[in-house]
């Protein structure tokens, strides 16, 4: 583990838990879109078969990178603990916030989900650098050095 003590461990593991439901929820949209796509461009029947398959792999994507990325943005917490629970909340918040955009689909269509997606990216960014300004390391934006 690390040497030095974490700075923030609050802003470390928020941080990290919302990075991680982000890029999740960002992968979960990605598949609603390809799935909203085949929907206009396929027959009712040809759809049915293959229209699933797209969101079956966004879920476990979105289960995959949610946790990966709040595992791996938690790294400075010493707590192996306290970085599983971050990632399996991560997990869950993407799917989560993922779902959310089958409401964005059924009001606003592909382009409202687009618009999403480009919202979970954002958020996701946002709280990667809270993570970052958590671990207090030089060069992170964390003020003079």
């Amino acid at each position: 583990m690390s040497n030095e003590p974490v700075k923030d461990p609050l802003a470390l593991g928020l941080g990290s838990l919302g990075a991680g439901t982000g890029f999740g929820a960002a992968c979960l949209t990605g598949a609603q879109i390809v799935a909203a796509v085949l929907r206009g461009e396929l027959e009712p029947a040809a759809y049915h078969d293959v229209g699933g398959n797209p969101l079956l792999a966004g879920l476990i994507a979105a289960i995959g990178v949610g946790g990966a990325v709040g595992w791996y943005r938690s790294f400075a917490l010493e707590s192996v603990w306290q970085r599983g629970v971050i990632a399996a909340l991560a997990a869950i918040g993407a799917c989560l916030v993922g779902f959310l955009g089958a409401l964005v689909d059924r009001f606003f269509g592909p382009a409202g989900l687009a618009v999403w997606f480009l919202l979970n990216v954002a958020f996701a960014i946002v709280a990667t650098r809270w993570a970052i300004r958590g671990k207090g390391e030089a060069g992170s934006g964390t003020g003079a050095a």
